[in-house]
């Protein structure tokens, strides 16, 4: 595939990516308003419609690196994309027909959790392939930057379109992305590695990515680290929409620019990871980027009145920032250091563990909410994302100044690499 091909291939994976994300962060507004507006949710039913939309990467998240190595990509992307679309479009039918319940909103996020598993994996295997060796960096900070857009855009869009056309019928733009996302991907080549004459044992492949990724110095410490993270971001995913609505009192609008307000630091994050990183270097950035994080989840629950929104905005800015710089900087350097056979069992073994937490951080903030009050609990989870820098310094990330120092052998505290069998070959 020559250069202009291979730039066309990847502007329209990233537009087909784009337009989804546009959508489902309207959605992201508009379902937890349907559960809150529509059905009168409880702080614990916002926290089980929270933890369904992304408990399948507990469920199936390590398998899903194998499935993704056998599957073609594009297909798998498309299916996911086809899945998404019905169950999302399944909401506004059933409230049509007045049979919308919280149970039905909790099965619809569960089918999209399970969708959105098979479609990231496929969907960051595939960027490699498409994409050369040292733009890994740009085309990851660009993707970030996009999704922090369509954060910031989105948001805003769904409050208002809450505001104006409803909760439930604002769900439709969701489904109509990912149907336009599927007909992008279509015209996509499609690619499949060459397959062996036999595929080893499923549990086989599935401990050969699961050792290289918890046994390296480097990706191992980086994943514990976003597991903290994003343990939190669970917890703030299932408490933001209670906490400006029943705790501020917020109205519909309102909560949409606040939660559109997170966007800003995640753009400001992918726009500036390169430069950061080639200043102070990849290792060095992560740690800086944990203690962001920190600041940012305390400052997010302080103040009342309009100093309680202020605080919550830039706290979401300062949060997002650090999370956008640490995401960047660990999937590239997955992407460029682990070998090609297993990049999708890698990048499946990651997310198994690091966004498996985030399920679990919605479970226990709804959980603690319903007595404490969202606020509180907001503050209490804000300490779990400490142990973020903290697992940094204590692992081999603190002697370096980049995390590929460690593949050159530049770091003075190295321990001997992984053994693995790439592909049971």
């Amino acid at each position: 595939m020559h250069v202009g091909e291979r730039a066309g291939v990847f502007w329209r994976w990233w537009t087909a990516g784009t337009t989804s994300m546009v959508g489902s962060a309207v959605g992201a507004v508009a379902l937890p308003l349907t559960a809150l507006t529509v059905l009168d949710a409880t702080a614990f039913q916002m926290g089980l419609i929270a933890a369904a939309s992304y408990v399948a990467w507990i469920v199936i998240g390590l398998p899903a690196g194998v499935i993704v190595q056998r599957l073609p990509l594009r297909g798998a992307q498309i299916g996911a994309d086809l899945a998404r679309a019905v169950a999302v479009a399944s909401i506004p039918l059933a409230w049509w027909w007045g049979h919308l319940t919280v149970a039905h909103l909790v099965i619809t996020a569960l089918v999209i959790s399970f969708a959105n598993v098979l479609f990231d994996v496929a969907n960051s295997t595939f960027l490699p392939s498409i994409v050369d060796r040292e733009q890994l960096q740009s085309r990851n900070s660009l993707t970030s930057a996009t999704h922090a857009a369509t954060q910031l855009s989105g948001p805003s869009l769904g409050g208002l379109a809450v505001q104006a056309l409803g909760a439930v019928p604002t769900l439709l733009v969701d489904a109509v992305s990912y149907l336009v996302s599927a007909a992008l991907l279509r015209t996509l080549p499609a690619r499949r590695d060459d397959a062996p004459d036999r595929w080893p044992p499923i549990g086989e492949l599935i401990r050969e990515g699961w050792r290289f990724v918890a046994y390296h110095p480097v990706m191992g410490p980086g994943m514990w680290a976003a597991t903290a993270m994003n343990f939190v971001c669970g917890a703030q995913f299932a408490l933001y929409p209670l906490y400006l609505v029943r705790e501020l009192h917020a109205p519909a609008g309102l909560v949409g620019v606040l939660l559109a307000v997170e966007g800003v630091g995640a753009l400001v994050g992918a726009a500036f990871t390169s430069r950061i990183t080639a200043r102070i270097g990849t290792a060095r950035a992560l740690i800086v980027a944990g203690f962001t994080t920190v600041a940012g989840a305390f400052l997010i629950p302080w103040g009342t009145g309009w100093l309680a929104y202020a605080a919550f905005a830039a706290g979401n800015v300062v949060f997002s920032l650090g999370t956008v710089v640490l995401s960047v900087t660990t999937r590239t350097y997955r992407q460029i250091a682990s070998p090609p056979d297993l990049l999708s069992r890698v990048m499946a073994t990651v997310r198994f563990v690091s966004w498996g937490a985030i399920p679990v951080g919605g479970l226990v903030a709804g959980a603690v909410a319903g007595p404490l009050g969202a606020r509180a609990t907001l503050l209490i989870v804000a300490g779990v994302v400490v142990a973020a820098p903290l697992v940094l310094l204590r692992s081999p990330v603190r002697h370096l100044r980049d995390l590929t120092d460690h593949d050159r052998g530049d770091d003075p505290t190295r321990p001997a690499a992984p053994t693995v069998t790439v592909g049971g070959r």
